[in-house]
Parts: C-alpha cells; structure tokens; sequence
C-alpha cells in the first residue's frame, strides 16, 4: 500500500546487550529470541512493535511493525517491549542499554557476526570491508522512514531531508566516548559512517544524497553506479541496492519512503520518538515551503550540505554555522548562529503541535545539550572504566523508567 506524506511513520531503535553487572558487550540476540520464543528467529511479531536481529549479534533492533499513524503514543510502545525484553534477559544476567555505541567495547575482540538466517549476506559484508571495527559492530541509531506517493511527493520530501540532514547530529549526537576515553568529537559514530565503506565509496556518497528528485534519476546516478560497484565483490548476486546504499537518506522505491540514518540513538524511547516527533515537524514546514521554495532547496549542492554536516558532527549543538544562505532556508536572517538556537527557533515556531510530553523532551535536549553533551558533563573529565560504567548505567536506569538523562 502506498501513502501520502507524513501519513504514516516507521521508527526502528536499535539496542546492545550488555551483562548487567560489569557492562560488557554480550553477543546473545539469538538466546533472547529462544527464550521469546522457544527456537533462535531473525524477527519477532510482537503485535505493534517488530524485533529483529543484526549484523552484530549483540545488536537489536525494535521497530513499528509496518507503518503507523501514531507518533504520539509510539515512545510507551517501545518502553513496553524494552521492559519485557530486560524482564527475558535478566534470567541471564543481561540488559539492554541505549546510546550510539559501547563506550568500552574492544571491536576485534568481541565483535559477533549474527550466524543463523541471512548470515551469507553479513558475511559477504565482513569478507568486503571487515566489519570488526567500530563503524560496523559498535553502533545503535534510530531510523525514520517517511513516505512518498509519487515523483512529485518524492520530489518535495528529497529536498527537504537533504536540507535538514546537516544538522540532525546537533539535536540526536550520543557517541562520544570510544575506547574508554573521550574521541573530541560528539557524534563519533557519524564520524566512523563518513569512512566506513572506503573500499566501495559509491555505496556512502557524501552522506548527503545528490540533487536527485525522481526515481529515473535516482536509478541512474545512484543505483546505477552503487550496482556497478559491488558487482565484483558479490559474485552470487545476493545483495541489492536498497540495501547497498548508505547515504544518510536512502530512498526506499520497492515500499515509497526515504529513511533518515543520520541519527544516534537516544538514552530512552521517550527521547528518540520526540526527536523523531520535531523532525517531521520541521518537514512539514520545509515541505509547505513556509520558509524557503522548493526550488530554492533543490539547488543546494551536496558538497555544500556536507561542510554543514561535518561541523555538526564534530560538535552537535555548539557547531557554529557561518552560511547566511544555509540558515535562511529555515527563515533565519543572521550572519551566524549555533545550531542549538536553530533548533530554539524551529521549535518556537511549532512546539505546540507536539504533543506535550514530546515539547517537553525536546525543551529538556535544547537547554540540557545533546546526549553526549550531558554524557561528557556527567563523566567530569573522569574516564576511568569505573567511572564510565557508572554513568552508563545510570543511562541504562533512564532506558528502564524511559526518562531523560540529565548529569
């Protein structure tokens, strides 16, 4: 079935398993299914909320099963899950725990390829870009996917995306230790996403889609060239290009959305489903052409966007953005102006068509920063494992009450 824009919604959260004693990565997706039920599955129907395994197999993904109209409800739906999910892993000594990524995961020691069904497909990717790094095998996000009818929907939704996109890492950032100590970068998984597929570049692009705005198009500049790229690499035609594409915004042709994957997960669902929540708001007015024409948005060039995207990525809310032009897309008439107060003055213009536990969540992310922002506030210089999993685990309690994580 295909629908209009911003009719439905899809929202996948990813999570890790940890031990819930001394917060070490456990590679046991598969156990959890068996003890959901009764034999190791890849995906779980659990009413409105689908779970699903990964490429790592201590990674696992909730997500709406099928679209839904209802965002505001969405964030209580996943806590449910996430409650029944720890209650399943608590027999073994287990949890879920949120955020982009493990901060004291060693990826060539623990990383597990998931090794039950469509693990010939994980393997081709390990075989071509080695997938025990952190890019591969320590990273949670959320995706959003939006649905288009038609070219002319597409059309609309693609520019606006690409124009949003650059600076999403300075509302959802939450990565930003690696290794047991700080990186000096606040989305330090978008970082690791900029260079994660290197051998295939095609497959990444900038991260910013190309000034494409209809599927012929998309096919030849896109696809096309992604189909080319891997055809050495996989022999047996076992992977395909909807998949294959890694861009911070993919179209989705065979069910008409674009899904955004710039966005680290959050400490709790309450969270993520806000920020999800903000994010279509701001499409709408994007889309409605309230601040900027479509035409305005289609000329911006991806190499541009991309400077924007950098910035954000390396310092989330504090980035600073100098492009006059960039912020009057938003309606913005100022030489510069950090991206929080972006954000500040997006939310005026539509935080009373959020739903009020929403507003209040994304009023808490503008005044407290970013995850990581609190995360390293929290951490007060002291990255000590001790003292890391102290902090951690307080974000595993926020996870469990589904509360925001305030130092």
């Amino acid at each position: 079935m295909t629908f209009h824009l911003f009719e439905v919604f899809g929202i996948e959260l990813e999570y890790m398993l940890v031990n819930i004693e001394n917060g070490k990565i456990q590679a046991s997706v598969d156990e959890l299914m068996k003890l959901k039920t009764g034999e190791i599955v890849s995906d779980v129907d659990n009413g409105a909320i689908e779970w699903s395994n990964e490429l790592a197999a201590h990674v696992i993904e909730i997500k709406t099963n099928g679209p839904t109209k209802d965002l505001n409800s969405l964030d209580q739906k996943f806590h449910q899950n996430i409650i029944e999910i720890n209650t399943l892993l608590e027999t073994k000594n287990l949890c879920l725990w949120s955020t982009a990524s493990h901060p004291l995961m060693n990826p060539e020691q623990e990383m597990k390829l998931w090794q039950h069904s469509y693990s010939e497909v994980y393997a081709l990717y390990n075989r071509i870009f080695d997938c025990k790094g952190h890019g591969w095998s320590n990273v949670q996000s959320m995706h959003i996917n939006l649905p288009f009818y038609d070219d002319s929907e597409f059309e609309k939704l693609h520019a606006a995306i690409r124009i949003l996109l650059p600076i999403l890492p300075g509302l959802s950032a939450s990565s930003p230790i690696l290794d047991g100590k700080s990186t000096d970068v606040k989305d330090s998984r978008m970082k690791l996403y900029l260079s994660n597929q290197k051998q295939i570049p095609e497959m990444t692009g900038k991260v910013i889609p190309e000034q494409v705005f209809d599927y012929e198009t998309y096919k030849t500049k896109i696809f096309d060239p992604i189909n080319t790229a891997i055809a050495p690499f996989d022999l047996d035609h076992i992977l395909e290009h909807h998949f294959l594409n890694s861009r911070g915004a993919i179209a989705r042709f065979d069910r008409n959305a674009i899904e955004i994957r710039v966005l680290d997960l959050q400490e709790c669902p309450l969270a993520d489903i806000s920020i999800a929540s903000f994010i279509v708001e701001i499409l709408k007015d994007l889309v409605s052409e309230k601040y900027t024409s479509l035409e305005e948005q289609k000329t911006w060039h991806e190499t541009d966007l991309f400077q924007i995207l950098y910035q954000n990525i390396e310092n989330a809310e504090e980035a600073v953005i100098e492009n006059k032009n960039y912020l009057k897309l938003f309606g913005i008439e100022a030489e510069s102006m950090t991206v929080k107060d972006i954000f500040k003055h997006l939310f005026s213009n539509l935080s009373s068509r959020l739903d009020s536990r929403h507003s209040k969540a994304i009023e808490f992310i503008l005044n407290h920063g970013s995850l990581s922002t609190r995360i390293l506030k929290a951490q007060n210089e002291d990255f000590s494992e001790e003292n890391i999993l102290k902090v951690y685990q307080k974000i595993g309690v926020c996870l469990s009450k589904n509360e925001m994580f305030l130092p």
